[in-house]
């Protein structure tokens, strides 16, 4: 799964690859809005924490992960 999160005020987005679900990281996403915390922590798939205040985040975009096209053929 591929996660997007864009930071207020940044203009390249973060970008890191996730063995959760969709709807697992969704899941993540409404309860660090919702907590006092204040901040959004995900771990990718190779088991690096990251962790993002909550009132820094301009969006949060989760995709399936895409194979990457090598060469010149369509």
């Amino acid at each position: 799964m591929e996660v997007k999160i864009g930071v207020r005020q940044v203009t390249r987005e973060l970008v890191l690859e996730s063995d959760q679900t969709a709807e697992a990281v969704a899941a993540l996403v409404s309860e660090a809005i919702k907590a006092d915390s204040g901040v959004l922590s995900l771990i990718d798939d190779k088991g690096r924490l990251v962790v993002v205040p909550v009132s820094s985040l301009a969006y949060v975009e989760i995709a399936a992960s895409s194979q990457r096209r090598v060469g010149f053929g369509a």
